[in-house]
C-alpha cells in the first residue's frame, strides 16, 4: 500500500470529507499573518530541550533554512489540496526524522504545540458564530491528527526497515562466528592429521588407518554443522500424514544411541498415540531433544519417553535428570544461536520450534538446576 493510499484509508476512517477541507482553507488567511511568531516559538523552544536539539547540527544557518521549511508545511496545511503530492512531502518528514535521529516523541510534542498556537489564533480572528467555530476547529483538528499520523506511519516504517537490516546484519555476524567456530575444530583435527599423513615416514598401516578415520569422522562433524544451516535456512513446508509416535521414537533413538550410563524409560499411553505430521521433520525435532537429553547428562542418568493423547492432541515428552537449565537462560533457548553448551551453534531447539509452528504445535521446556529439564511436544492428534 503506498502512502496516498493509506492517506486515503485514514481520511475515511475518521470520515474526512471535501467540506472539511473548505473548512480548513477558509481559516488560512486567518492564521497565515501567525505563522511567523509560531515557527519562532517552536524553534525557541527546541533550545530548552537538548535531545531535540542534538539533531541540528548545522548552527543558526539550518536553523533559518527549517523555520522556511515549517512555514511552507503550514502554508500546505491550509491549502485545501491533500493530493498525493502532499502526502509524499509529510512522509519525507518522518523519513528524514529517522535520518537525523530524531524521537518521534518530540514530533508528537512539537505538533502539539503547534497545534495550540493555531487554535489560538483561529479563536482569536474569529468572526462567526461559537457553533461554527467548533466545527471548524474539529475540520482542524482532524487534519493535524492525519498529519501526525503519516508522519509518524513513516517513521515507524523507516524506523522498522533499518532495525531489521542492523539485525540481519548482526545475526549474520553470529552466525558467521558460529560457523566459524564450529568449523575450526575438526578442520585443525584434519590439518594435522594430513600433515602427519604428508610426513610420517614408514608409518605403521594402523596409524594411517587411525588417521584417515579421525579425518572421516571430522568431515561428519563439519557436514553435520552445514546440514543444520541448511535445515534452519531451508526448511520446506511439512508434508502432512498419520505418524505414529512410539515407532517414531524408536527410529530416532536408534539414531542417536545413550551411553551405557543413560537408562532409557518409556511411558506410551494405549492405544500408543498417532500425530499430524511430516515424519522427517518430526524426527528431526525429536532427535535435537534427546540428543540434548543425551548431552545434559555427562555422567549418566534416565532418558524418560513419553507420548499421551490429549483432548485433540497428543503430548510427547522428552525428560533428562541431567544438569538443567539456568533460569536466566530458560526464555531464550529457542532462540536461533543461543545455546547453554559450550560447544554448539545454538540452533537445534529453534529449528525444532520452528518445524512445531508449522505443524501448528507448541514446544514447552521446564527446568531445574540439578534435577533435570522436561521438554514437552503438543502437536495435533490424527484420531
Amino acid at each position: 500500500m503506498s502512502a496516498y493510499q493509506r492517506y486515503q484509508q485514514l481520511q475515511r476512517y475518521v470520515n474526512w470529507t471535501e467540506a472539511d477541507a473548505g473548512r480548513v482553507q477558509s481559516v488560512g488567511r486567518l492564521v497565515a499573518p501567525y505563522f511567523g511568531a509560531l515557527v519562532d516559538d517552536f524553534y525557541a523552544e527546541i533550545e530548552n530541550h537538548p535531545e531535540a536539539r542534538q539533531v541540528i547540527t548545522g548552527g543558526e544557518a539550518q536553523i533559518s533554512r527549517l523555520k522556511k521549511t515549517l512555514i511552507r508545511w503550514l502554508d500546505e496545511l491550509f491549502s485545501g489540496r491533500y493530493d498525493r503530492d502532499y502526502v509524499e512531502r509529510r512522509w519525507r518528514v518522518g523519513f528524514r526524522h529517522v535520518e537525523i535521529g530524531l524521537l518521534q516523541v518530540y514530533t508528537n510534542a512539537a505538533l502539539s504545540r503547534l497545534r495550540r498556537g493555531l487554535l489560538a489564533a483561529v479563536e482569536k480572528e474569529w468572526q462567526g458564530s461559537f457553533q461554527d467555530l467548533l466545527v471548524v476547529r474539529e475540520s482542524l483538528n482532524t487534519l493535524l491528527d492525519l498529519d501526525l499520523a503519516i508522519i509518524e506511519d513513516a517513521y515507524q516504517t523507516e524506523f522498522q526497515r533499518r532495525q531489521a537490516v542492523a539485525e540481519r546484519l548482526a545475526t549474520i555476524g553470529k552466525v558467521a562466528g558460529g560457523v566459524a567456530h564450529e568449523l575450526r575444530n575438526p578442520l585443525n583435527v584434519v590439518k594435522t592429521s594430513v600433515y602427519y599423513l604428508i610426513n610420517a615416514k614408514n608409518a605403521a598401516p594402523e596409524k594411517i588407518k587411525a588417521h584417515l578415520e579421525r579425518i572421516e569422522r571430522q568431515v561428519g562433524v563439519a557436514d553435520r554443522v552445514i546440514t543444520a544451516l541448511n535445515d534452519f535456512a531451508r526448511l520446506p513446508l511439512p508434508q502432512l500424514d498419520r505418524v505414529e509416535v512410539e515407532s517414531c521414537l524408536k527410529d530416532v533413538l536408534e539414531l542417536n544411541p545413550m551411553p551405557p550410563s543413560v537408562a532409557v524409560e518409556w511411558s506410551i499411553g494405549s492405544p500408543t498415540p498417532a500425530v499430524m505430521a511430516d515424519r522427517a521433520q518430526l524426527q528431526i525435532v525429536l532427535s535435537n531433544l534427546i540428543r540434548n537429553a543425551r548431552d545434559a547428562m555427562p555422567s549418566g542418568g534416565a532418558l524418560r519417553l513419553g507420548a499421551h493423547a490429549r483432548p485433540d492432541q497428543v503430548e510427547i515428552t522428552v525428560q533428562d535428570t541431567g544438569v538443567g537449565i539456568p533460569p536466566e537462560s530458560l526464555s531464550r533457548i529457542l532462540e536461533p544461536l543461543y545455546s547453554t553448551k559450550a560447544k554448539g551453534m545454538g540452533l537445534g531447539l529453534s529449528i525444532a520450534h520452528e518445524i512445531l509452528g508449522r505443524h501448528s504445535g507448541t514446544l514447552h521446556v521446564t527446568s531445574e538446576l540439578g534435577v533435570g529439564s522436561t521438554f514437552t511436544v503438543r502437536l495435533p492428534s490424527a484420531t
